[in-house]
């Protein structure tokens, strides 16, 4: 591992956000940057400022490039639920959950044969 970021308390459902990493979860960073960009879902902004820090974290001592590192894991893990109430039928209050997520992304550097 050359890096590592966490991005926590991000308003976005866990399971929203683990349908976005399993694309990018593998594959060298700049590739990863290209389809978070291109990508049309509300994930991907959380994800890649996440990415952008593990990346800055990586390079900020000179010794590595983006072009040198991939996505080595990624995961998104559940935080907190908020509990809110939305009208029902007969005047009745119905609970519904807003999810959490805290997302995890570690950076490694590519083997010097690829």
């Amino acid at each position: 591992m050359v890096s590592k970021a966490q991005g926590k308390f991000l308003p976005v459902t866990p399971r929203k956000v683990r349908l976005v990493l399993r694309l990018v979860r593998g594959i060298e960073v700049p590739r990863a940057q290209a389809i978070l960009s291109n990508l049309p879902k509300g994930a991907c902004e959380p994800i890649a400022k996440v990415l952008n820090s593990a990346v800055s974290n990586a390079t900020r001592t000179g010794a590595w490039s983006a072009e040198q590192l991939f996505i080595a894991r990624a995961l998104a893990d559940e935080g907190p639920m908020a509990t809110r109430y939305r009208a029902g039928p007969m005047g009745r209050a119905m609970p519904f959950r807003k999810r959490f997520c805290h997302i995890t992304i570690e950076l490694d550097g590519l083997p010097h044969g690829s």
